[in-house]
């Protein structure tokens, strides 16, 4: 789950790291009441879980009550990059001397913790990484030994951070650590992590994504979720239970396991289509999951034909042959489909289909012919 910025800076406040006092508001009254008692200057700062906020004009600085609500009133109901401002974050501005770089996230591939501080804060990470990968200080960090002052100061005089700011950074980043094992996230970002010309270090943006399987520990989340972006799809997806992540393009996508899917995604790529989704649907190939994953997949209007990949483990493929059977009867399907199975009894799951094989359920022999066809078949329908 992604939190908004003002949502993560509360997370932030709960673990210790300094942040500056805000509210969120919804109306252009409540930005002015807001400002009023922070005090001027004020920030009025857009919530979408979107990069590029600044140059789309959601973020703008005001002086007194006038500039808020006018700002207010321009950044409410904004479009940035497909995401609509519903409200904002007012916040005390910050006078800032330096802007630095610090996250934690984890790196599967080492199974470790993996801290990153960079000097060249206020720019997107990527930009660093690609323009001058030596600017980034990186540590892996042992989830059983835990992160130190000790670690965190040796990390910033890596990173190269101004003398003044180099203690007051070390505490924030043993308190972003704490906030990510304790608060169970998969990142949690501070960019930028400023320093004040009074020699105050504090987090003036956050951007934290939280480890939906450990939403049995942490009650309080629901709150947090009750205002998360979702869109109608992934809604609807995570009402039956799926695992989806809607995308932009126009082939639908369903597959058993998450490297099969992403791997689906990945070809249909590869062979110039775009995906319109990631879905997951485990070992689960009963006609009611085929059925509520047809559902959703036919809810994006702008998918034109559909890629179903399975491959045969515990999951059977005669299974899946029947449960797609029998969701056909309940799901009307308005665009073509490719049904590619593979491994368990994949022979039986074919004979299956092969009953109700027609120009628009096709069966394909490989995972790129599937591939192909599907492409192809979105494409005709254009």
């Amino acid at each position: 789950m992604d939190l908004f910025e003002y949502q993560g800076k509360q997370y932030f406040a709960r673990y210790g790291i300094p942040v500056s006092p805000g509210e969120v508001a919804v109306t252009p009254d409540e930005v002015v009441a807001a400002a009023e008692r922070l005090g001027y200057p004020v920030v009025v700062k857009a919530q979408v879980q979107v990069g590029g906020r600044g140059k789309a004009g959601g973020i703008k600085l005001a002086a007194d009550a006038s500039e808020a609500r006018a700002h207010a009133e321009a950044i409410i109901g904004m479009d940035i990059k497909g995401h609509v401002v519903k409200r904002v974050w007012v916040e005390h501005a910050s006078d800032i001397a330096r802007e630095y770089y610090a996250s934690f996230t984890l790196d599967r591939g080492a199974k470790a913790h993996l801290a990153m501080v960079s000097a060249r804060g206020g720019v997107d990470i990527e930009q660093v990484a690609e323009e001058d990968p030596l600017a980034i200080a990186r540590l892996h960090v042992d989830p059983y030994l835990g992160f130190s002052h000790e670690q965190a100061r040796k990390l910033v005089d890596e990173a190269g951070l101004d003398a003044e700011a180099r203690e007051g950074a070390a505490d924030v980043l043993v308190a972003l650590h704490r906030c990510f094992v304790e608060g169970d996230a998969d990142l949690v970002e501070v960019n930028p992590l400023v320093l004040t010309p009074d020699g105050r270090v504090h987090a003036l943006d956050a951007k934290v994504t939280l480890d939906d399987n450990a939403a049995f520990r942490h009650p309080e989340w629901e709150e947090l979720a009750a205002v998360a972006e979702m869109d109608e799809r992934e809604r609807l997806a995570r009402q039956m239970g799926l695992q989806y992540v809607g995308l932009d393009g126009d082939v639908g996508i369903i597959a058993n396991g998450a490297g099969l899917a992403m791997s689906t995604c990945d070809v249909v790529n590869q062979v110039g289509g775009r995906p319109a989704n990631f879905l997951d649907i485990g070992g689960g190939a009963s006609a009611e999951v085929m059925a509520n994953a047809l559902e959703v997949i036919t809810s994006d209007t702008n998918v034109r034909s559909i890629f179903v990949n399975i491959f045969g483990g515990i999951t059977r493929c005669e299974e899946v042959a029947n449960g797609i059977v029998t969701a056909l009867g309940r799901v009307d399907i308005a665009v073509p489909m490719v049904v590619r199975l593979d491994g368990t009894n994949a022979d039986q799951g074919r004979q299956i289909l092969s009953t109700v094989e027609s120009d628009e359920l096709i069966t394909a022999p490989s995972m790129m012919d599937a591939a192909r066809l599907a492409v192809e078949l979105a494409g005709r329908a254009k």
